[in-house]
């Protein structure tokens, strides 16, 4: 059975919730050794405060924190975390044709209501033994999450899942996400599309521009 729709002021809330009631949930997390975990509950933290750092900047930070831990490691960590750094770049590669990008909507844009603007992200979240992915949806002017999914994986699936259960309870005017794959996916616009909702996206590297979720995992 899927949780239920629910209203929390903050991720930190949510987690705590998690917490206690793991018992309850029908989710088997990700694993990994002990000595993995802790890196990765390390490289969480720093990425909240640093998240401009890439693997290469994580693993002097992390060895200078009496943890020694090489490059490859730690592209390996991040990699399974779903962290990379965040800054501009060139286009070096061409995006699948079921991956299209949408402008950026928001640029001066006065957020003065409720269900005008929708966001979502995806978090890792560290869990007794292992670890899971936490997506949620969220009201720009409320705050309020509106929707949440857990998976063990990064496939799109329950961020999708985690739009339809918020897309039950009404719908915003503007729905907001990064450029990642699992929200440029045909799946996922299509069925903002279908609800009558214009898709906005953030550029590369401005992390920025999707703030209040950003703000959610802090």
């Amino acid at each position: 059975m899927p949780p239920p729709l629910v209203w929390w002021r903050s991720a930190r809330s949510l987690k705590k919730t998690l917490g206690f009631n793991r018992s309850g949930l029908y989710y088997e997390p990700a694993t990994e050794s002990e000595a993995n975990l802790r890196l990765m509950r390390l490289i969480d933290e720093q990425y909240l405060r640093t998240p401009f750092y890439g693997s290469r900047r994580i693993a002097a930070h992390l060895t200078a924190l009496g943890e020694p831990i090489n490059r490859k490691r730690a592209q390996r960590l991040m990699r399974i975390m779903g962290l990379e750094a965040i800054y501009p770049r060139p286009r070096t590669t061409t995006r699948s044709p079921d991956h299209k990008i949408y402008p950026y909507l928001l640029r001066d844009v006065a957020i003065d209501r409720c269900d005008q603007v929708w966001s979502t992200n995806v978090t890792y979240l560290p869990l007794v033994g292992g670890y899971m992915f936490l997506a949620a949806v969220i009201d720009w002017h409320s705050r309020f999450v509106l929707s949440w999914r857990l998976s063990n994986t990064l496939d799109g699936r329950f961020c999708l899942e985690a739009l339809e259960a918020a897309l039950e309870g009404g719908r915003p005017e503007v729905f907001n996400t990064d450029q990642g794959s699992r929200f440029t996916a045909r799946a996922f616009t299509r069925r903002l599309e279908e609800a009558g909702v214009a898709v906005s996206m953030e550029g590369r590297g401005r992390a920025l521009d999707n703030v209040f979720i950003e703000r959610l995992w802090r």
